[in-house]
């Protein structure tokens, strides 16, 4: 059978998931094309239900249900529909302290950089990120801009002072124009990357927790950085030992 109507409740509600509001009433997200389906059902993640267009000739997924072209147009976020969206549970985990390097996402705000964030934080290996007073790392646009970082890292989303109960004994430092020059410092040990809002960088509360403050030497003539471009920048500057060796 095909659907065609909007008012179906299945309908409803998967159209219900590009908003806050409906994730967080049903638990879900959603995860279209080809490419980010086929990686999410690689990962742990549970993926609830798969909505299929009607012309969508590539891999089967079980219990699939099937839309007109039409319908699945409206379900989309894609302006380039690829036939294939899956709707997943968000995963439940309670906050627990890091087994290794993490980040500390202080207010980040757009939600292309916190995908942005979240691909790099995977790519180089630090898969924890504690969120505080974020944008929702699992609205479409979030998740289209992870690459599918954001099925294999684990997000801890809650206030700064349970963030900063989490982080016991775990040193800060906190990315920011005044600090020392970042490529001059090397850590010991796990530690927690800050990165502060787009606009107003580090909050008065992650400053005050921070063991050491960081910044990326630019020239004279340039301001700033884009926050994910900043965060992918001292990421991979506090863990260069990690990747001389790599191939």
């Amino acid at each position: 059978m095909i659907l065609t109507s909007k008012s179906n409740p299945l309908i409803r509600e998967t159209i219900s998931l590009k908003e806050k509001k409906g994730r967080r009433e049903t638990g879900l997200f959603l995860v279209e094309g080809t490419k980010m389906a086929a990686e999410c059902r690689r990962s742990a993640l549970e993926i609830e239900r798969v909505i299929l267009s009607e012309s969508y000739a590539g891999e089967e997924y079980g219990e699939a249900v099937r839309v007109s072209d039409e319908l699945f147009r409206v379900l989309s976020d894609e302006k380039t529909p690829q036939g294939i969206l899956c709707r997943v549970r968000i995963p439940k985990r309670r906050l627990a302290l890091p087994t290794g390097c993490c980040l500390l996402l202080d207010g980040v705000s757009d939600p292309g950089n916190m995908g942005a964030i979240i691909r790099t934080a995977n790519a180089a290996g630090y898969s924890q990120l504690y969120l505080a007073d974020c944008t929702d790392p699992y609205s479409p646009k979030s998740v289209r801009a992870s690459m599918s970082g954001i099925f294999f890292t684990e997000l801890y989303i809650a206030s700064r002072e349970e963030i900063f109960s989490a982080l016991s004994g775990v040193p800060i430092y906190a990315a920011d124009m005044h600090g020392e020059n970042i490529f001059g410092f090397s850590p010991s040990g796990k530690f927690a990357l800050a990165i502060g809002n787009e606009a107003n960088g580090i909050s008065e509360e992650v400053f005050r927790r921070a063991e050491r403050t960081l910044r990326i030497p630019m020239q004279s003539e340039q301001e700033s950085l884009n926050a994910a471009v900043a965060a992918g920048i001292a990421m991979y500057a506090l863990r260069s030992d990690q990747f001389r060796d790599k191939r």
